[in-house]
């Protein structure tokens, strides 16, 4: 006899499958039956945002989940607590999604297995980018030109611990990307003249960075610093 779940049109299956906040729970469930793997696949398809945050995703299972997801607006595939495993192969993979021009948010924190290569890749494609999260990981200024190539409505970055990142490619960023409203350069070895430079091209920019100190001995922001 017919169970009665298997009675439930696909639209409704693809309802319930929205409340699975498991991975793992909807890659078993795409195996069930045909209805099943279609309700998983619209599910999917209506999400605006994916976070693998927190879970052990490969090249693999991430690219496959996020070509199925055509609404997307923001992607969260920051380094889990288990050791994140997309590599820049993933990340060009990604990049071909058809979502990914439409993406206002990307967060790739801590992604230690990613370079310039698959950073470019994806970042190209990325047009809405709005925000970006690209700290912790080993970029150089080659990402940082793509970005200001490819990112004109970038309005936050985090670019916190890059530190092979230099002043050419952070005053490229600036320059290019006139919405940018605040980055985070914490960790990084760029010097602190640097940022007053930062401030000339975009005064209204708030730099967060270290070694910057307040009248009360605490940490501040760049933005405090005055502009000759």
């Amino acid at each position: 006899m017919e169970e009665e779940i298997d009675r439930l049109p696909t639209d409704l299956l693809s309802h319930i499958f929205a409340f699975l906040t498991s991975f793992t729970d909807l890659a078993q469930a795409t195996g069930v039956c045909r209805k099943w793997k279609e309700g998983v696949k619209q599910s999917v398809g209506r999400r605006r945002c994916l976070s693998f945050a927190g879970w052990k995703m490969d090249d693999d299972s991430t690219a496959r989940l996020v070509h199925l997801a055509f609404s997307l607006k923001e992607l969260d595939i920051s380094r889990s607590r288990w050791g994140c495993q997309v590599t820049d192969e993933g990340l060009c993979r990604i990049s071909a999604a058809n979502c990914v021009p439409n993406l206002t948010s990307i967060s790739l924190w801590g992604m230690t297995g990613i370079t310039d290569h698959g950073v470019v890749h994806l970042i190209s494609k990325a047009s809405s980018l709005q925000h970006l999260n690209i700290g912790g990981t080993f970029i150089t200024d080659d990402s940082l030109f793509a970005i200001a190539e490819s990112c004109p409505h970038l309005k936050s970055i985090v670019l916190w611990s890059c530190r092979h990142v230099t002043e050419v490619g952070l005053v490229s960023l600036v320059n290019k990307c006139r919405k940018l409203e605040a980055m985070d350069v914490w960790g990084t070895r760029v010097p602190v003249d640097c940022f007053i430079a930062l401030l000339t091209i975009s005064p209204a920019l708030h730099i967060k960075a270290a070694g910057l100190l307040s009248n009360n001995g605490g940490a501040t922001s760049a933005s405090m610093l005055p502009v000759a």
